[in-house]
């Protein structure tokens, strides 16, 4: 309940309709929105994305594929971020083919000489 209380907060989400007594009252379209902020949280997507597409999607002049663009550009970019991160894990496996003597004067660096009294 919270989590509906911050979307409505933040804008992401309107304000329900209340019923006489001052309960929220959620509609059908407003739990399908609310299913599709938690999916597209799940792919990765930032409040404020999922706010600037919830906005598009209310659009009268929205278009099937506008959203399939959407769509192509969220794969893009994880296509860069899984780039990026193989190309991390080639340097990290790379380290590990490091001299051993290599190593341990990269970790003597770091190491305070102690002087003597």
């Amino acid at each position: 309940m919270a989590t509906l209380r911050y979307y409505e907060d933040s804008g992401i989400l309107p304000a329900p309709h209340r019923s006489s007594n001052g309960y929220r009252v959620y509609t059908e379209d407003y739990l399908v929105k609310v299913k599709f902020i938690k999916d597209a949280q799940m792919l990765g997507y930032s409040l404020k994305a999922i706010q600037e597409t919830l906005e598009l999607l209310s659009n009268d002049d929205m278009e099937k594929e506008t959203l399939k663009t959407l769509v192509r550009e969220r794969i893009a970019d994880i296509q860069q971020h899984i780039d990026h991160l193989e190309q991390m894990q080639r340097h990290l496996a790379g380290l590990l083919l490091t001299p051993e003597d290599d190593i341990d004067s990269y970790i003597q660096s770091f190491r305070v000489e102690k002087k003597e009294p």
